[in-house]
């Protein structure tokens, strides 16, 4: 069950000139997104990864999941970002690598994927509490040891949440390229606190013209572009492209990240919470694109349990050199051992 949403004042002249923005790319949505001019609500959408696709009922709806590799090593939990077209691909290249040596299991987090897309606002509370309900039957199947976990981007937040509020569920956790350690982001907000604007969600979720902006943003030339600020290049992976356009044409697809760009998702209180962190933290970001702000990171990697890896990459570090990343992460665990 979600906490009462409690809201961190952010007036910045940046945040207002965002939340204009988005009002203003509504109503072009709104002009432009008639019937006759709109693709698809729902196309084929084929598994993002192979191995098993399964289920937990929670209270928001449907969780899904996949399971793969060897059933009977040490188990390793995936978690893809969150973004207008979020989905589990993101982790391919570590489901894959992965699964060779250990078992392995990647989350559709709410509202994404294959897990249930209700019209609602999504929390960092939400997230958390889905990661944390797999993770307990993660366990359950593997002797109810700790367990390894790695996230991207914003869901670095919500692992990084469960891993404080219940340690000992956790051997490690693995931030790539984590949000919230920018320099204009003061993450020292009210405990549960989040940045969500309920009129901006309002504005861009509006009926006459939501569905409208959530294709343009979405489009296969809009999803290319924002890659290529992820890759800080436009030599991005085809495959993640396409399989993000399908992925984002189902029904319900909109919801999530209408509450991601409204700011209901972004935790006011994320560096709280990464200090508090007692596991080991495994944390990497690259040099290009537009996730290279990580200003508080001092605050951060001097901590004894803190391993930070910049890689000469985008943000998503182990699409472009694999066995660097999976060579630095077999040596934190070497150490934190």
């Amino acid at each position: 069950m979600d906490l009462p949403i409690r809201r961190t004042p952010d007036r910045s002249a940046a945040r207002r000139a965002a939340a204009l923005s988005i009002v203003s790319l509504g109503l072009v949505g709104g002009f432009l997104g008639g019937r006759h001019l709109r693709p698809p609500v729902k196309l084929p959408l084929p598994p993002a990864l192979d191995g098993d696709i399964e289920t937990l009922s929670l209270p928001f709806g449907t969780l899904s999941y996949y399971r793969g590799g060897k059933a009977d090593a040490a188990p390793l939990l995936l978690i893809h970002s969150v973004n207008a077209s979020a989905n589990a691909y993101e982790m391919k290249p570590l489901y894959d690598h992965y699964a060779e040596s250990r078992a392995v299991y990647a989350i559709d987090l709410p509202g994404f994927g294959f897990s249930d897309r209700p019209d609602r606002i999504y929390t960092p509370r939400l997230m958390t509490d889905a990661i944390l309900a797999l993770v307990e039957e993660i366990r359950r199947r593997h002797g109810n040891f700790p367990l390894d976990a790695i996230a991207v981007s914003l869901s670095s937040e919500f692992l990084a949440r469960a891993a404080t509020e219940h340690p000992t569920m956790f051997r490690s956790i693995g931030l790539v390229s984590p949000s919230g350690l920018q320099a204009a982001r003061s993450g020292d907000g009210d405990a549960g606190s989040n940045y969500g604007r309920p009129a901006v969600r309002d504005v861009i979720s509006f009926p006459a013209w939501g569905r409208g902006l959530f294709d343009l943003l979405v489009s296969r030339v809009s999803i290319r572009y924002y890659l290529s600020k992820t890759w800080g290049s436009w030599r991005i992976d085809d495959g993640l492209a396409a399989y993000d356009y399908r992925s984002a044409h189902q029904p319900g697809a909109e919801h999530a990240p209408f509450s991601f760009l409204s700011g209901f998702l972004f935790s006011a209180d994320i560096m709280t919470v990464y200090k508090a962190l007692t596991v080991p933290v495994f944390m990497t970001h690259g040099v290009r694109g537009d996730f290279v702000d990580y200003m508080r990171k001092a605050e951060v990697e001097g901590r004894p349990n803190w391993t930070v890896r910049v890689f000469q990459t985008g943000a998503l570090s182990y699409f472009e050199r694999l066995d660097e990343f999976a060579e630095a992460y077999g040596a934190f665990h070497d150490r934190a051992a």
